[in-house]
């Protein structure tokens, strides 16, 4: 964002001092983090009010900031813009400078991979546009504001990520950022604790439609029948779905390779592909990507050259080396049931390593059927051909009671990440592939981390 300190008062419509034609390059909630030309914005919590801060802000750099009206003591010397919600004002700015730019909006949305989903547009288009993406998991009614805020003029393509916990809070994102397209990657277990139901997360993320532009694409998982139901009482809206069957693009014959994930889509696009990460679920996510850089104008042929390069967000079915020649895949950023399932059938295709290895860590925020979940995996496992399998959290401990009867090695610990990198580090030869799957929570690297390849 470049603007003058004059324009922005104009969105805010509030009065100010020491206004002139300052340039304003930035914005920053973190003094420590200030650039020059940044306009600081000082949020006041119950244990740190930003306002202390606000004249280290300027010695950074900082060309001016917000104050609220009801702090005292605003310092005279230096610009600022008095505001009632501090919140409220990065959120009008961020609408209104929105307003002016120019570019394409992606917003998306998904209990599960967002974040591939992201990084894979990102990686398709920027060879061929200006791409900007929301960084980290800056994807919320803060993340998201800042992030419109750091997408430059010229931004051809603009890819947000949009995150949620409870009813009206995708609305209130989708309706900020007013997207062409919109994505919704699943529909998993993540939040059921706030939000019920699949049905009602399902509800939660469809409020994704509410900001979409008039002639604006919704592109949804089509294998999900909560999603189909939704759609179908939209008749107005322009839909593509993606998915195993059922979907106006599809994809089968997917393949784990050395480089990845090799794929074959057929419907609105025809072509086999390839994706440097492994999993049926991510190549699942790269069909939106696929769908967007054809609406967009990219042949197959660039499609194709653009993904095989892709880099993803790290933890995200995050091929590793590990000792003695082993494969060791992070896939530990989160974990859900529908996740879980996903991990479960790229160990049950991959022909990477002949011995494979499951470590699983406890499922977090999954409500008062949280026990149901975990024992529920049991018969997901029961349909491998695993070497072992182990359990990691005091929640697995329901997990682990359901398979006494596994024909594998199967271990059990509450908390001893050590435990399991001893026991697991005498079994990781050449012909070994270890999946480390759990919530983020559980910190699985403190297992991964000691076994991988430090050569």
């Amino acid at each position: 964002m470049k603007r003058n300190l004059s324009t922005i008062q104009q969105w805010l419509q509030v009065e100010g001092q020491l206004i002139e034609q300052q340039l304003v390059t930035g914005v920053c909630i973190d003094s420590r983090r200030v650039q020059k030309g940044d306009l600081f914005i000082p949020f006041r919590g119950e244990q740190v009010n930003g306002h202390r801060f606000v004249k280290r802000a300027f010695e950074q750099g900082a060309v001016a900031a917000l104050w609220l009206k009801d702090e005292p003591n605003p310092p005279a010397n230096v610009p600022l813009l008095f505001v009632d919600d501090v919140e409220q004002a990065l959120q009008q700015m961020a609408r209104s400078y929105r307003n002016e730019l120019n570019c394409t909006i992606v917003g998306v949305t998904g209990s599960n991979g967002k974040t591939s989903t992201k990084d894979l547009l990102a990686g398709v288009l920027s060879p061929y546009f200006k791409v900007k993406k929301t960084e980290g998991n800056f994807n919320n009614e803060l993340g998201l504001p800042l992030t419109l805020l750091r997408v430059e003029d010229d931004t051809q393509v603009a890819i947000l990520e949009m995150g949620m916990s409870g009813f009206g809070e995708i609305s209130f994102l989708s309706t900020l950022a007013a997207p062409h397209f919109a994505v919704i990657t699943n529909i998993g277990e993540a939040h059921m604790q706030d939000l019920g139901s699949r049905e009602g997360i399902a509800k939660a993320k469809f409020e994704i439609i509410d900001g979409l532009a008039k002639d604006g694409l919704l592109l949804y998982d089509g294998d999900e029948p909560l999603l189909r139901d939704l759609v179908s009482n939209q008749s107005s809206l322009r839909t593509v779905s993606f998915g195993y069957e059922q979907a106006d693009l599809m994809t089968d014959q997917i393949q784990s390779t050395s480089k990845g994930s090799t794929f074959t889509v057929y419907g609105k696009v025809e072509g086999t592909f390839t994706i440097p990460v492994y999993g049926a679920h991510q190549v699942k996510n790269a069909l939106a990507a696929v769908i967007i850089a054809r609406e967009l104008g990219l042949t197959e042929a660039q499609i194709k050259s653009s993904l095989e390069q892709t880099k993803l967000t790290d933890m995200r079915m995050q091929p590793v080396a590990g000792e003695n020649g082993s494969l060791l895949i992070n896939d530990a950023y989160n974990a859900a049931p529908t996740s879980m399932r996903a991990a479960f059938r790229f160990m049950r295709e991959t022909t990477v390593r002949e011995d494979k290895w499951l470590v699983l860590g406890d499922m977090l925020e999954l409500g008062p059927e949280e026990q149901n979940y975990h024992e529920g995996l049991a018969d997901d496992l029961k349909k491998l051909d695993l070497q072992g399998i182990v359990l990691f959290g005091s929640r697995m401990k329901w997990l682990a009671d359901q398979l006494t009867d596994y024909p594998a090695e199967v271990m059990w610990t509450a908390s001893d990440a050590e435990l399991v990198v001893d026991a697991l580090r005498p079994r990781l030869t050449k012909d070994t592939v270890v999946l480390f799957k759990g919530s983020r929570g559980m910190k699985l690297e403190r297992i991964m981390g000691p076994l991988e390849d430090v050569l």
